[in-house]
């Protein structure tokens, strides 16, 4: 708990958490002089700044970004509870900053929805939870699949796996 490492960690997944709602969000803006951006572009914006925090910071933190990794690093015992708690906690206090930053630095005139995610009209509560649960275990198998030491055959990058795995979440 006083270790420099471990404010370290929980410091990396604070920032990271802060980068990747402002960028990610910051991609999905409606701004009145520009066409509104396509789901590939937000897609895109969501899963290369992933993979890219996840490479800058995975070595200080495991560059969770996202309580639900947490708790599923917790699950599979990756990290200790008292770890996890921290760690949740940066990352809640990173997105509201993140969005924060995101909505002093945007014009009122595109503060409108600041990006908010919304059901189709067709689309139940029971059906959203379903995928977002769905899209959810996906992610995290990618993570641990990629990032699984015991593994001799992995060879590629985990930053892209995962910032790409992000990105087709975003697709769907």
């Amino acid at each position: 708990l006083r270790s420099v490492a471990f404010t370290r960690a929980v410091l990396a997944e604070f920032l990271a958490t802060l980068v990747f709602i402002l960028f990610g969000l910051g991609s999905a803006l409606n701004w009145p002089s520009a066409s509104a951006p396509s789901i590939l572009q937000i897609a895109l914006a969501f899963g290369l700044a992933i993979g890219t925090l996840v490479q800058a910071l995975g070595h200080i933190s495991g560059a969770h970004i996202n309580p639900a990794v947490t708790v599923a690093c917790l699950i599979g015992s990756h990290v200790s509870f008292l770890r996890a708690v921290f760690y949740v906690v940066a990352q809640l206090l990173g997105a509201v900053a993140g969005a924060a930053i995101l909505h002093e630095i945007t014009p009122a005139d595109s503060r409108e929805g600041l990006a908010i995610n919304k059901l189709h009209n067709e689309t139940t509560t029971g059906q959203a939870v379903t995928v977002e649960l769905f899209l959810t275990f996906r992610l995290v198998l990618c993570i641990f699949a990629s990032t699984d030491e015991r593994r001799e055959d992995n060879m590629g990058s985990p930053a892209l796996s995962i910032g790409l795995s992000v990105a087709v979440g975003h697709l769907l």
